[in-house]
């Protein structure tokens, strides 16, 4: 016991010294301290890293039921193609939309308004999920050490339900130091990985029997074998939202070069190239997004291989495939059960963070919604700690209700997890395409086009893939859940709760949301482009009827103008703080009343 136990403290101990530690003067701004390479890594891969425990798993439950688990190798490749198609897409794409916003931006920009909403609606269902998904794994894993994963459903959901409730009390109270106590968990993750992967090598070439096999499964025909290599390719792709998660989050990021490039730039000029790549916070972005081009492809690609040879799955043994391969793993290291155990719980925490992820993607997503008139207003609270309390509550009562509508069941939410985000990733390919034909010519333009397009091409593939691969599962009603969103937004814009005049827009960004620089332009770009949105759509709407005998007056006059996005973005040129500043600035004063201005009616930031 004294080994395991020194190992442990060794590990703790490395891993906490290698953690990165916030600086006072990166502190606080916009709301969120400024991150660096390390950071970042922690903050928006976790979601992705942790996929680790549960997404082949998925992967091979779609197989193994009909007896074709060996031909999982299809499926791995599938994933791998993916994950380097559109880790290059959004890599190329931090440099165009190095402000953040991510998909909503980029949608709004060069696509406009209405795609722009359908992204902003499915990602928040992405993000729902993705608590959902993550704390039921996490009480997957936690069975497993009990062997106890095939126990009743109403465990499974109390369990998901309680991780829920406290990454909910977590995030709504802060997250200070967040990035040093989420690098150190996962670097403690990342070594205990190794030592198992190495216990796996050693227990494979020492002989360590398999489980014996089941009984034969009945053949398949070709076609119904298809349709499960399908399933099991779409159950594997869970986790890019990650992506998604950097490029919205590049804001928060420190817009200088991480040290590697700092070394590089000095002692190997010759690959400039390469050093300005991954240079300021744009290049901080692209290495995290780089781990993503191999990092699921090599983790699926190695479990699968051990899970075929020791003919572990997801429920075997009573523990999940990670699992089992965890057991497998440690049981060479004297007292190994201590380490399997300390994994298992380091499973359960590191899933509570990929949450906690969700949680402040969610915030991000929410604010804007508010501002460009897609959720009422009532939503924008932001607490002293700086945190939007409001949508993390609804998100965690949410999450419960879907935890217990699957009755607590991973491999039942997962359909819906990651169907979602392959539509905003078409939407970033098809945006970055439009940028190329309006900035480049010739070669560069013509292979831009064409990757672009394979991009798009392929992200709408695994969109209908995701729902006809996982239809039996209920892959059906997310095109329903979808649907009641989308059209739920633009009821909700063309009500008058999704009204938003200059002084809405400026106090929702500036005052309430309390966001300033390049972002705050992007979002009062974006809200000003959806109100003229807006106001088109009332437009035909009131046309429409007209043709019925039914006239009604536009309740509202013409919007502001938002003008070019490029214009936004450099309003600080001309001696304004922002593009309503100038607005504002140049409205005729309000004459005086008897008794000076009347009060302020408008919800106030200090209320609950």
């Amino acid at each position: 016991m004294v080994l395991p136990i020194l190992l442990l403290i060794v590990i703790v101990f490395l891993a906490y010294r290698i953690a990165p530690r916030e600086s006072k003067e990166h502190a606080h701004v916009h709301g969120a301290g400024q991150i660096g390479l390390a950071a970042a890594v922690a903050l928006f891969g976790v979601d992705y890293f942790t996929s680790f425990f549960y997404a082949t798993g998925e992967l091979m439950g779609a197989l193994h039921p009909y007896g074709l688990q060996q031909f999982a190798f299809i499926p791995v490749l599938v994933i791998f193609i993916a994950n380097v198609v559109f880790g290059v897409l959004y890599m190329y794409s931090l440099g165009i939309f190095n402000e953040g916003g991510g998909s909503f931006t980029a949608a709004m920009r060069y696509l406009g308004p209405s795609l722009s909403l359908i992204v902003a609606v499915v990602l928040i269902q992405d993000y729902i999920f993705t608590i959902v998904v993550s704390t039921l794994s996490g009480a997957d894993q936690l069975l497993s050490m009990w062997n106890a994963s095939g126990i009743d459903w109403v465990f499974h959901f109390l369990i998901g339900a309680v991780l829920v409730a406290v990454t909910w009390f977590v995030t709504i109270r802060g997250r200070g130091e967040s990035a040093q106590v989420v690098f150190t968990f996962l670097a403690i993750f990342v070594i205990l990985t190794l030592i198992m992967f190495v216990g796996l090598v050693v227990a494979q070439g020492n002989g360590y029997p398999p489980l014996p096999p089941e009984a034969p499964h009945q053949p398949v025909s070709l076609g119904t074998a298809l349709y499960h290599m399908l399933t099991a390719s779409m159950k594997g792709l869970v986790a890019l939202s990650g992506l998604e998660a950097m490029s919205n989050g590049i804001q928060f990021v420190i817009n200088e070069d991480a040290d590697f490039v700092k070394w590089g730039r000095k002692h190997l000029p010759r690959l400039e190239s390469i050093w300005k790549f991954y240079s300021g916070k744009s290049g901080i972005g692209r290495v995290v997004q780089t781990s993503f081009l191999f990092y699921g492809g090599l983790t699926t690609l190695l479990l699968t291989i051990f899970s075929l040879h020791f003919n572990v799955f997801d429920n075997t043994a009573g523990r999940s495939l990670v699992g089992n391969l965890a057991f497998i793993g440690f049981s060479f290291i004297p007292e190994g059960q201590i380490m399997f155990w300390v994994y298992q719980i380091l499973a359960v925490i590191l899933l509570s963070f990929a949450s906690m992820t969700a949680y402040q993607d969610l915030q991000s997503m929410a604010w804007r919604n508010v501002a460009i008139g897609e959720i009422p207003e009532i939503v924008v609270y932001r607490n002293p700690a700086g945190t939007f309390t409001r949508p993390v509550t609804a998100a965690a009562i949410a999450a419960v209700i879907v935890q217990f509508l699957v009755q607590g069941r991973t491999t039942l939410a997962v359909p819906y997890y990651g169907v979602g985000v392959f539509l905003p990733i078409m939407a970033m390919a098809l945006a970055i395409r439009r940028h190329i034909k309006q900035h480049y010519t010739g070669r560069k333009r013509a292979w831009g086009v064409a990757g672009t397009t394979f991009a798009a091409t392929l992200a709408a593939f695994i969109f209908v893939g995701q729902i006809v691969g996982k239809w039996e599962e209920g892959g059906w009603v997310v095109l329903i859940s979808l649907t009641v969103l989308i059209l739920m937004a633009h009821a909700i814009l063309i009500s008058p709760v999704g009204y938003r005049d200059v002084k809405a827009i400026h106090r929702i960004i500036r005052d309430k949301s309390r966001v300033q620089g390049p972002m705050g332009n992007i979002v009062e770009w974006q809200s000003l482009r959806t109100q003229e949105y807006r106001y088109n759509l009332l437009v035909v709407i009131s046309r429409f009827w007209e043709l019925f005998g039914v006239r009604r007056p536009m309740r509202y006059e013409m919007p502001v103008p938002a003008g070019e996005f490029d214009e936004a973005m450099h309003t600080e040129e001309h001696g304004a703080t922002t593009l309503l500043d100038q607005y504002l600035e140049h409205q005729p004063k309000p004459e005086p009343h008897v008794g000076g201005q009347p009060h302020e009616t408008a919800p106030s930031d200090t209320q609950p």
